[in-house]
């Protein structure tokens, strides 16, 4: 009999403690939660409504709604297969989304952008996650140009969390004007102060030194990169900070 009782309190204790589990929202919804934090999607899964191109009013037609997430097929290149989320502009924030690679895949996530005749693409202004193939691209990669790195800017930590292509990876950036922090799969990956002396003497020294206007903006829109590679995105949320 007092076996019986000890299992019947273990079940009844079993219980009570799953039913104050946080269930995890579905993909591309937000939590009560979140919602009381400030959260606000930028894709709903179904629409890509508030998307556009870079410098243009309309989308291009290679960058679709398909299964839960925001895709393209790849048709873009270093010139014109940027978007944005153009109904809003953001200064500090707190920006996570989930992406997937094909492989050998490259592309990016893009914050400050501003638009205008003077800039062929989002990347001669606005600074960039990077978002890259690290185990499989076809060509060899500098530091820079590596998952995690603020692109040709700050190096990614060495002992990053990597996925292989095809396999979902959870990014995560935190702006405010005191520091930076680029998350990649739950770990820091890059922390550096905007418009510091070390983020200036970086600048001139290495890309960025033929593009003046780049990184100087304190607020703009968020953008994603279509680099000629399928990649999917989703869970695509954001809180001002």
């Amino acid at each position: 009999m007092r076996t019986s009782l000890l299992f019947v309190t273990a079940l009844a204790l079993l219980a009570i403690s799953c039913s104050r589990q946080v269930q995890a929202p579905a993909d591309n919804s937000l939590s009560n939660q979140e919602r009381s934090q400030g959260w606000k999607l930028l894709f709903d899964g179904t629409s890509v409504k508030g998307w556009r191109a870079f410098n243009a009013p309309t989308l291009p037609e290679w960058w679709i709604a398909e299964d839960g997430t925001l895709k393209t097929l790849g048709k873009g290149g270093d010139i014109g297969g940027d978007i944005i989320y153009g109904n809003e502009t953001f200064d500090n924030f707190e920006l996570s989304l989930e992406w997937k690679l094909t492989k050998g895949g490259n592309s990016g996530i893009f914050y400050h952008v501003v638009e205008g005749e003077q800039y062929r693409a989002a990347y001669e202004n606005a600074p960039e996650y990077q978002v890259i193939d690290d185990l499989e691209f076809p060509e060899p990669l500098e530091g820079w140009q590596r998952v995690g790195a603020d692109y040709a800017m700050y190096l990614p930590d060495s002992g990053k969390a990597v996925k292989s292509a095809g396999e979902w990876n959870s990014s995560r950036i935190v702006f405010t004007a005191n520091k930076v922090e680029y998350y990649l799969n739950g770990k820091l990956t890059v922390s550096f102060v905007p418009w510091s002396q070390d983020w200036q003497a970086r600048k001139v020294a290495g890309k960025w030194k033929e593009y003046p206007d780049y990184g100087l903006a304190r607020a703009g829109y968020i953008g994603l990169q279509d680099h000629g590679s399928v990649i999917q995105f989703k869970n695509i949320k954001i809180r001002p900070l």
